[in-house]
Order: structure tokens, then C-alpha cells, then sequence
């Protein structure tokens, strides 16, 4: 039997299987008027054509939960009917194919209002569709981006409301799965790392305090998320950076035991992103060791990320353990039959769509 298609239970929702499209930003929404931030006919045929290719989870793309949370004006958004009802249909579509819909909910935090990349990336002006930013602390990304506005604590107490209110859209959009991205120097991540992080109240200075934003936003999408349906938290295990006090992965461990208390059920682990001149060591698999390790000294199940083309290596991952789950970014987007092709390969048992059954040997 292999162990990237066993199916995993967390909590009453069974997942058919353990190789995961990982959220990926698709930067396709429109970028001003009354469709800003909703999915397009893209979204639908993009997410449901990797539903029909077979992976047990399809999670949406970093969806910001409110408009100055978005990471661009082309990212998708859930704070208002509109975006509801045309992400109830990818929530369909994917359902549809046997996989479970998911949703990452995100706030881009200082990392805010730049430009899709197809435009040049770089920070966007007001008057060009931006807007202004905030962070944790008065740090920018780097020279030439904007200076953060730290958030109040009132300001605070209203974000973590407004990840609460997105989740309970989610929900009726019929995702089954809720992820809150801690993660790639976002909003959260920005509170968690001592790089970003200087604040002296409540929410900066020790790992109690730098981890104070996510565990009030996970408690309070967990409190409006059904109790028999899984939540999810993305960390960035390391911000690569090792010269200078920064987010560790014995913190990551730690953060991903207080989490598991307030009802999280998997920690989606990846790294950097916090700072443009990390030097990270990319290559096949190169963050499984950090889930590994969080994994064992937590105890909580965990995925990876990062370089994983391979059906074999995925397989790896699980068989020994360093994993509970493998998520596919870039390798999905290259082929988004990749979970059916792996199951051949590995002597897994999977079918494919109906309608492509003459193209696979499966029908006539």
C-alpha cells in the first residue's frame, strides 16, 4: 500500500489521500470595481482541473480578508457576498472531483499593495491602485517599499474579527478546510520573528508575546469553524537568517504544541519569506527536515513543502515519517495530473475522470 495514498483522517473529515495542492497566488482577480477580489472562470477551470487531476486536498491561493490585506490588487478576497458566491463554486467544482476544498486565509501585512509580477513586482502607489500598509513594526521589506504603520491594539482586536468573519464566509461557501497563513513574512509571520517584530506591548518581546496575534486569530477561526472540520496553520519554520535573534524551528515546534491545544489539526510547514536576503539552501526536499522536526518534538501531525517532484521521494517522506502529508506547488502547475501519474508509478489504485478514460486505457 502506499503511503501517499492512504487516506488521512483529521477529525470526521477523511482526506482520500496525502499529496495536497499547496496554495499558490494566481494574481487573477480583478483589480478594482465591484469584481475586485472575486475568483474568475480562471480560478475555476485552474483549481478544478487539479480536483479532476486527483490530489486529496485543493487549497485556494492566500485570500485576503480584507481589502488592504491583500497581497495585490489581482489577489482574491472574502469580506463580502460577491467573493462568497463565486468561491462557492470552485468549493463545488472541486467537491465534485472527490477532493476536499480548502482555503488559505491571509493579510499581507508591510509585504501589502505591490504589483502582480507580471507588471514588475515592487511596491504600488496610491495613486497607481496601492495602498498604505501596516506591519507589526515600522519596518520595511527593504529599501524602496513603503514604511508600515504599526498596528494598535484596537486595530488588532478588529483584524483578528475579520479573519474570523472570512472563515465563517468560507464556511458557507463550502470549503471544509480552513488554513490561517502564518507564513513567507505576511502579517503574522511579521509578529512572530523578532526581525520584524519590536513592539514592547503585549504582542512583541518574548516568544509569548510575538505569538500572541496567532493564537488569537487561530482561536477565533476555530471558535466560528465547525468542530468536526479541520483547521489548518501555515509557518515559515525559519526565516533562514542566522547571524541575528530570528523566528527558529524550536519556536515553530513550540508554536505548532500551543496551536494543536487551541484546535489546530495539521501545521502546513514551509520557511523564509520574512526578508529579502535570506541565503536559503534550495534543493530537492530542502524543507522536509524542518517538518520533520517539528513533528517529533511537537507531536503534532504535520506536511511539507519545497522542490518535491519526484512520486518516489514523496513516497519517501511519508514511509519515513518526516511527514503526514506532501504538498506539490510548482510541480502542479506543470502538470496537474501529477497525483494520478504518481499513483501509477507507485502501484496505487486511482481513477481516473470518467471522461478521460479513453485517453488512459480505463474505458473502450
Amino acid at each position: 500500500m502506499s503511503a501517499l495514498f492512504e487516506p488521512i483522517t483529521l477529525r470526521s473529515l477523511t482526506i482520500p489521500n496525502r499529496v495536497w495542492l499547496s496554495p499558490m497566488c494566481m494574481y487573477s482577480a480583478a483589480p478594482e470595481g465591484p469584481e475586485t477580489g472575486v475568483a474568475t472562470d480562471f480560478h475555476l477551470a485552474h483549481l478544478g482541473a487539479r480536483a479532476a487531476g486527483g490530489a486529496g486536498l485543493v487549497m485556494v491561493e492566500a485570500t485576503g480578508v480584507r481589502p488592504d490585506a491583500r497581497i495585490s490588487p489581482w489577489d482574491l478576497g472574502l469580506w463580502n457576498d460577491r467573493q462568497q458566491e463565486a468561491l462557492a463554486r470552485v468549493a463545488a467544482l472541486i467537491r465534485s472531483h472527490g477532493s476536499v476544498p480548502a482555503i488559505q486565509l491571509a493579510h499581507a501585512g508591510r509585504k501589502a499593495s505591490t504589483a502582480k509580477a507580471g507588471l514588475g513586482g515592487g511596491p504600488l502607489a496610491v495613486e497607481d491602485g496601492g495602498w498604505p500598509v501596516v506591519g507589526a513594526s515600522p519596518i520595511p521589506f527593504k529599501d524602496g517599499y513603503p514604511t508600515p504603520v504599526e498596528l494598535t491594539e484596537a486595530q488588532i482586536a478588529e483584524l483578528v474579527e475579520d479573519f474570523a468573519s472570512a472563515a465563517r464566509r468560507a464556511l458557507a461557501a463550502g470549503f471544509q478546510v480552513v488554513e490561517v497563513h502564518g507564513a513567507h513574512g505576511y502579517l503574522v509571520h511579521q509578529f512572530l520573528s523578532p526581525l520584524t517584530n519590536h513592539r514592547t506591548d503585549g504582542y512583541g518581546g518574548d516568544f509569548a508575546g510575538r505569538s500572541r496575534l496567532a493564537r488569537e486569530i487561530t482561536a477565533a477561526v476555530r471558535a466560528v469553524w465547525p468542530a468536526d472540520l479541520p483547521v489548518l496553520f501555515r509557518v515559515s519554520a525559519t526565516d533562514w537568517v542566522a547571524d541575528e535573534p530570528s523566528w527558529t524551528v524550536e519556536e515553530s515546534a513550540l508554536l505548532a504544541k500551543e496551536l494543536q491545544a487551541i484546535g489546530v489539526d495539521l501545521v502546513d510547514v514551509s520557511s523564509g519569506g520574512l526578508v529579502p536576503d535570506a541565503k536559503i539552501v534550495v534543493g530537492p526536499g530542502y524543507q522536509v527536515p524542518f517538518a520533520a522536526q517539528i513533528r517529533e518534538q511537537s507531536g503534532v501531525p504535520v506536511s511539507t513543502v519545497g522542490a518535491i517532484t519526484e512520486p518516489a521521494h514523496a513516497e519517501k517522506i511519508l514511509a519515513d515519517g518526516d511527514a503526514d502529508v506532501v504538498m506539490l506547488g510548482r510541480e502542479m502547475l506543470r502538470d496537474p495530473y501529477w497525483p494520478l501519474h504518481a499513483a501509477k508509478a507507485l502501484g496505487a489504485e486511482r481513477n481516473w475522470p470518467e471522461q478521460y478514460g479513453y485517453a488512459v486505457g480505463d474505458r473502450g
